[in-house]
């Protein structure tokens, strides 16, 4: 006799259902896994075999072949060790009548003692089964919050093997999980832009990059604030909407990074990667391709420092991404695709001793090694960042100061009513910002009167702007126009965002 179950397989942030099938065969005691299972899966008879005799069941005294279908997809992960239990325990009748086995989809990796352990990816195994007509989910307890982020599920948190067997002979029933709504959790203020002496311009060219999701260079000499302004810049950012929150918890999920004891994502992420890590590290990748740091930092900030002591290669790996918003990851096994919505936020020095711009120390850097320093950053790269700012040294007038600055706090709400604004102005696209435009949708929103197109002319001509850097002027723009609550673009709204445009333009 065989029997089917349903499971899932996790495919980059996508999902598709696995017919887990068992049968029985006259031969000498042992399991087979077929399917294509990676080490993970085939080691999972032995969990199965010990889990199954520890939870009151019995192995069957025969040959048992587990089938994983569709046959030519890579399987991998703990995940099927419950649903191939389940499935052996209705091949040998242990377990009898559980209902209809297509409307009901089987998760969770087996401890030795038969106790579920949680597992990776189930936001999105639940998507799919919601997707496919699946009604009932049985997984670990620990992955139930997460799962029931998905309506119209029947989510049954399970604790071991033999609590399942008595849900599903209907002799002591599991109650279906209720999660709780959403809610925002409040910005982190750990950073506060109120405590950063001096840096006024900084500070206004990183309220526009919260306003409208633009990319940001900040250079300037050792210790003149740079990285504590990058770290300041989450505190203005604003709160994430349900649907951001579902979106980067999907990745976290997929990625194994997500706490069992939260179960949304509701801050925004905050990624900083040091110089020294690779390009699979930050675009994704692997074997089995899982998300980097770029996805990692989706609807949130991915933080560069020390942006030319990165290898040149590993930064060439993010014009894509910072040009579509996702990331192609190719591999033998195939092609996946994760988002890559994230603000970039770098800083350097301007010189390999740092002080080329310093007024009080000396340059001892030769001027072969200066272009060379900064060549490392190619200049298509340089291109897709808006705002390009100089930090410089902060005076001591200033940092004895005690003059109370603008806090975070009333710098977030600026920029919430500039987000409010462009939402209003996406209703029905697919956009939440206004770096994220296209072309043609920048033409349609950030139309400018006579005497602005000739200064955005002048600037063409003189600084040389390239066609994609005249486009994220004017979206630059756009976002200054938001913050001053203006309807149109104004010729003062142009020319700040000019001044943002790197010197060597």
């Amino acid at each position: 006799m065989s029997s089917k179950v349903l499971s899932a397989a996790v495919l980059g942030l996508e999902c598709e259902l696995v017919e887990v099938e068992a049968d029985t065969t006259l031969a000498l005691p042992n399991i087979f896994i077929v399917g294509l299972p990676d080490k993970a899966v085939d080691e999972s008879k032995e969990r199965v075999r010990s889990a199954i005799k520890n939870s009151g069941f019995e192995m069957p005294r025969s040959k048992v072949t587990i089938n994983l279908a569709p046959a030519d997809l890579k399987k991998q992960g703990p995940a099927y060790d419950l649903p191939i239990a389940v499935s052996i325990l209705l091949t040998t009748q242990q377990l009898k009548d559980i209902g209809d086995a297509m409307r009901q989809l089987f998760i969770g990796e087996l401890a030795l003692d038969g106790t579920l352990r949680p597992v990776a990816g189930v936001l999105s195994m639940c998507l799919e089964a919601k997707a496919q007509g699946i009604t009932k989910l049985f997984l670990p307890q620990q992955n139930a919050a997460e799962a029931s982020l998905v309506s119209g599920l029947e989510i049954f948190p399970v604790n071991n093997l033999a609590a399942l067997g008595r849900h599903l002979g209907r002799q002591q029933l599991i109650e279906p999980f209720v999660g709780q709504p959403f809610v925002a959790q409040p910005v982190s203020m750990v950073f506060d832009l109120a405590y950063v002496k001096g840096q006024q311009h900084a500070k206004r060219a990183l309220e526009i990059a919260a306003a409208g999701g633009h990319n940001a260079l900040l250079s300037g000499p050792p210790g003149s604030g740079k990285t504590m302004l990058a770290k300041a810049f989450v505190s203005i950012m604003p709160d994430m909407t349900e649907s951001e929150s579902l979106e980067v918890t999907r990745i976290y999920s997929v990625a194994g990074l997500l706490p069992h004891d939260q179960p949304l994502v509701t801050q925004r992420p905050f990624r900083s990667p040091h110089h020294t890590a690779s390009g699979v590290a930050l675009v994704g990748g692997g074997a089995w391709p899982k998300p980097g740091e770029i996805s990692l930092a989706h609807r949130g900030t991915l933080f560069l420092d020390e942006f030319p002591e990165f290898p040149r290669a590993v930064l060439e790996n993010l014009r894509q991404p910072l040009e579509d918003g996702t990331i192609s990851v190719s591999r033998a096994a195939g092609t996946l695709q994760f988002p890559a919505k994230f603000t970039l936020i770098a800083a350097m020095n301007p010189c390999p001793c740092g002080y080329l711009t310093d007024a009080d120390h000396q340059c001892t850097c030769l001027p072969g090694q200066i272009i060379n320093y900064q060549k490392k950053i190619s200049g298509p790269l340089l291109d897709r960042i808006d705002l390009h700012i100089d930090v410089p040294k902060v005076q001591f007038e200033k940092i004895v100061d005690d003059t109370p600055t603008e806090s975070s706090k009333t710098i977030r709400a600026r920029v919430e009513a500039a987000r409010r604004l462009q939402q209003q102005r996406f209703t029905g696209l697919p956009l939440i910002t206004n770096s994220e435009m296209s072309s043609r949708q920048t033409k349609e929103f950030c139309g400018v009167d006579d005497k602005t197109t000739e200064l955005l002319r002048q600037a063409v001509v003189r600084l040389g702007l390239s066609t994609r850097s005249y486009f994220r002027v004017l979206k630059l723009a756009r976002t200054i126009a938001d913050l001053a609550e203006e309807e149109t673009i104004q010729l003062d709204h142009v020319a700040e965002a000019l001044q943002y445009r790197p010197k060597m333009d």
